[in-house]
């Protein structure tokens, strides 16, 4: 299994990425928060003291030999729009919004926050560029994976052909019922791919978001995919969930960058 513990801290690897990328989507173990945002809760905006998430975001950093000054994240907001980290972020400045977050900069380390939305990372060997972005429904709805990829090309000349994704632990389509709302939308949507990522079953509509990535991704012409198919509300151990925790839950953390 791709899992790897540093100081106490466990976290999921990407095998698809390169030995210059580093990569890391941070289990709830190893940190100093209480419950119900036990223990390496990383989100700033669920209730833990802000004392607490700040020496996780330390710990985080430091288990990765990365210099939390190095950081570059996103306010997230459920859209599509693109973050070009030139450089870390200044501690003092707020976040920007954004949902999609990419950098060339080998002195940034990007970072992100997920409770059961789809992490999403992103690596062109071929011009040295990472990303990370954020696909709850919503994002997923709007192609917020069709537009990364559309984003490398054009800020980056990247080939979509090049491109490497990882799709990372997140909930799973078994524990995602949606409203025939969000389904009727999602049909609209991407209608040649319905019946392959909404499952009708008992009444209810589940709702898969790898599956819907991954079309995107692949619709756009990525070739080099992987899916950790590992289901945060399966996995709580692990795994802050929105969904199964009822939203008294934290935040766990991806990082990436370039070494």
């Amino acid at each position: 299994m791709p899992f790897y513990e540093q100081s106490e801290l466990r976290y999921y690897q990407f095998d698809i990425f390169p030995t210059n990328v580093l990569n890391a989507v941070f289990t709830r173990q190893g940190g100093v928060s209480p419950l119900p945002w036990a223990s390496l809760n990383l989100g700033g905006s669920v209730g833990d003291e802000p004392a607490h998430v700040a020496a996780n975001r330390v710990r985080v950093f430091e288990a990765l030999g990365r210099k939390p000054a190095s950081i570059h994240d996103v306010w997230l907001v459920h859209g599509t729009d693109i973050v070009y980290a030139d450089a870390p972020r200044p501690l003092d400045a707020p976040s920007p919004k954004a949902d999609i977050l990419f950098t060339d900069n080998p002195e940034v380390s990007l970072f992100m926050r997920f409770a059961d939305c789809v992490p999403l990372l992103f690596h062109d060997p071929k011009k040295n560029v990472i990303g990370i972005a954020h696909a709850g429904w919503l994002g997923t709805l709007q192609g917020v994976a069709d537009t990364a990829i559309k984003g490398m090309q054009e800020h980056y000349g990247s080939d979509p052909a090049d491109i490497v994704a990882g799709i990372a632990p997140s909930i799973g389509v078994d524990h995602y019922e949606v409203g025939e709302e969000v389904a009727a939308r999602f049909e609209a949507q991407y209608p040649d791919h319905a019946e392959r990522i909404l499952q009708r079953r008992d009444g209810s509509v589940f709702l898969d978001l790898w599956t819907a990535n991954a079309c995107q991704l692949k619709d756009a012409g990525v070739e080099h995919i992987q899916v950790s198919g590992i289901c945060t509300a399966c996995n709580l151990d692990d795994w802050f969930s929105h969904r199964a925790e009822k939203g008294k839950t934290g935040r766990f953390g991806a990082l990436m960058a370039l070494v």
